[in-house]
């Protein structure tokens, strides 16, 4: 087993922290004075610069370090996070991780024109406070004044360097502050061959002369709380000693200590332990060293990163192990022996325990999914004038990671279409009576075996008769044909189909919903879409839960076997004499509610004669109930999905095949193609009927 490259474990993170980062930006947008958010972003740069500086992404440490020294002031709360801000703290984002990903395809001129955009903005507000803020930050006294000031013993836990933290980089901060006295407590030092490169053993005692009040000292230090044992008390009014850089005070020999007129009884109180009670030792002193290593082991050990081909390995195994399983117990009913089919029961027991384990493991909350798309309405937006609120539900949803992955594309192309041709200028909005605003819905439910993915907006919905002029323009159908305006809309998805009066950067070419129909049709999913003129559009994706193991109901119809998924499966009862009777209604009268049925041997042109007792399964997705008649019920059979050829695309009523426990195959059933088929017949019946 090889290890992982360190550079890609850090690209991993970073790409994680970039989320966290592209979030938290996105939201000061909407609550610019919620300060949470603004220390999430802290955060987020400086472990992302921290962890560069770690790895050699050199530039990214450089670029990011003047990022945060740029956006400093939204920090302090001496500006408020603007929209024109939050734009080009975004690009600064998306530069930073063209560094990480790409490096290559960046330019400095790129980084240094959107640093000078972002000071520009920073500065914007208060041009000459921040002028006199730099005049009046570093008022270093002569040399015979006196100032007030704060006496420091920082200890940090050893580890911090490898978390990507620098202590120099905080006390260089520190000074920032003020005039600093800088004293390296090297006792912990232990010999050359007991140490470790890795870890941190000098503590420092640090004179800051400088009239700041704690938290100004608080705030340097915020994102190493949690590994830094700091001492603060006053600093007694003393001679501030003569400016100096930290690196050289670090240099420098101890010969410097002189030139502070310090009581010689001060500088052995560096550790503090005779000073009077802090402000800040409650803070520290109660939290024993051992207590933040546990607290680290807990988070450690509660996640591990998998690669995701791993992932998929291991459910192919499972997958075959399904199969095998399958075969044993076919195997053991067909013999006598107690113990063999007690070991088959036994065996099934833990595949199946094993497939809902894999599975869980593959499974992912489509949150992760729809927050990509904040980003996306958010530039769209402004690009387009068009204000837009973005609200999304059922981020818990839990979809298999690789129906995530498939998901992506299909999204934004439908997102793109409801900003660009569904939501209405702001003058057409008004027209109509219209909050200016947009309104964008993403929402995902689990509906049965399916989960319902659903893009909403509320513009000016779909122009039929401009879509059907297109149709005939393009001599898709002819002048007059008569069509619903269901199979109107459906032309929106033919290859090359636009209703776009020029072609844009967004729209134009008529390459977007044809995409997401094949996409999502190689899903094994169907797309809905539904319009009120005037009031929007919603389009519903109907997705399969998974594209690798499913719970099954295997029926036999003829001499065929066929997989209905059990999730999809209500009931089933039996087709009455009374139902046999009445072939040209199509009907089941199921406790006093009538619902349609198919008889699948009719479907599946089978010979011979049906059995006499037939049994009817009934189905439902979303709302609609569906009986499917069938000879046989076999049983629940755990089913590995197998994808059809394109020689078979063309047949819309099975969504792939599965190999059972004799070898043969069966092939399963498209529980939503057999429900539209079922609403067809209903529909011609009722059009014959009423002839």
């Amino acid at each position: 087993m090889s290890a992982m490259d360190p550079t890609e474990v850090f690209r991993q993170e970073a790409s994680e922290l970039f989320e966290v980062l592209e979030g938290a930006l996105l939201d000061l947008g909407q609550r610019p004075d919620d300060r949470e958010l603004v220390d999430s972003a802290f955060r987020a740069l400086h472990t992302i610069k921290g962890s560069g500086a770690m790895f050699g992404f050199d530039k990214v440490a450089s670029f990011t370090h003047e990022f945060e020294t740029a956006f400093d002031r939204v920090r302090k709360g001496e500006i408020k996070p603007t929209q024109e801000l939050i734009s080009v703290a975004l690009a600064a984002k998306d530069y930073i991780r063209a560094l990480i990903e790409d490096p290559q395809s960046t330019d400095d001129v790129i980084g240094d024109a959107i640093l000078d955009d972002l000071k520009r903005f920073v500065s914007f507000d208060q041009p000459a406070a921040a002028v006199m803020e730099i005049a009046e930050a570093p008022p270093l006294a002569p040399g015979g004044s006196k100032q007030a000031g704060w006496h420091l013993y920082l200890e940090f836990e050893s580890h911090i360097l490898r978390n990507g933290s620098n202590p120099l980089d905080l006390l260089e901060d520190l000074c920032k502050l003020g005039p600093c006295f800088v004293v390296p407590v090297t006792d912990g030092i232990p010999f050359l061959d007991e140490m470790e490169p890795e870890d941190c053993y000098l503590k420092w005692d640090v004179k800051l002369h400088a009239a700041c009040d704690k938290d100004a000292i608080d705030d340097v230090f915020m994102f190493v709380q949690d590994e830094l044992k700091l001492t603060l008390s006053p600093l007694e009014h003393v001679e501030a000693p003569a400016p100096a850089p930290l690196f050289q005070l670090l240099d420098e020999e101890p010969a410097p200590m002189a030139e502070t007129p310090a009581p010689p009884a001060e500088l052995p109180a560096a550790p503090v332990a005779d000073q009077p009670v802090a402000k800040s030792e409650p803070k520290s002193e109660p939290r024993p060293e051992p207590k933040p290593e546990a607290k680290r082991e807990e988070r450690g050990i509660a996640t591990v990163r998998v690669q995701a081909e791993r992932l998929d390995e291991l459910m192919d195994r499972v997958g075959e192990l399904v199969i095998a399983q399958a075969r044993l117990t076919q195997l053991a009913a067909s013999g006598s022996d107690l113990s063999i089919k007690m070991i088959a029961e036994e065996i099934e027991r833990l595949a199946s325990s094993l497939r809902d384990t894999t599975m869980g493991a593959r499974m992912v909350p489509i949150g992760s999914l729809f927050g990509r798309f904040r980003r996306l309405v958010h530039d769209l937006s402004r690009d387009l004038s068009k204000p837009v609120e973005f609200v999304t539900t059922g981020e818990d949803t839990e979809l298999d990671k690789t129906m995530i992955e498939c998901l992506a594309d299909p999204l934004v192309h439908l997102i793109r279409n409801a900003i660009d041709h569904g939501i209405e200028d702001n003058a057409t909005r008004a027209a109509n009576g219209k909050t200016e605003q947009g309104r964008i819905e993403l929402a995902a439910v689990h509906s049965g075996a399916q989960v319902l993915v659903t893009v909403k907006d509320n513009g000016g919905g779909l122009n039929t008769a401009r879509i059907r002029a297109k149709a005939e323009e393009q001599g898709l159908i002819a002048a007059g044909a008569v069509l619903t305006d269901h199979e109107i809309h459906q032309f929106l998805f033919h290859p090359g189909f636009s209703t776009a009066q020029t072609i844009s950067a967004l729209s134009g070419r008529g390459v977007g919903m044809d995409v997401v129909k094949r996409t999502i049709e190689n899903m094994r999913g169907s797309i809905d879409l539904s319009t009120r003129p005037g009031q929007g559009t919603t389009v519903t994706l109907r997705l399969p839960l998974t594209l690798a193991i499913i719970e099954g109901l295997l029926i036999r119809v003829g001499e065929g076997r066929y997989i209905i998924p059990l999730p999809a499966v209500e009931e089933c009862v039996e087709l009455t004499a009374e139902d046999e009777r009445s072939r040209g209604r199509n009907f089941l009268n199921v406790r006093g509610n009538l619902v349609p049925f198919l008889r699948l041997r009719e479907i599946m042109s089978s010979t011979g004669s049906p059995d006499k007792h037939q049994k009817t399964i009934i189905i439902s997705t979303g709302e609609t109930r569906v009986g499917l008649v069938a000879d046989q019920i076999i049983g629940n059979h755990q089913t590995v999905i197998k994808s059809l050829s394109k020689l078979h695309s063309d047949v819309t009523i099975f969504s792939g095949a599965t190999i059972l426990g004799d070898g043969t195959a069966a092939l399963i059933l498209d529980v939503a193609q057999l429900v539209s088929l079922a609403q067809s017949k209903v529909e011609k019946q009722h059009i014959s009927e009423a002839a």
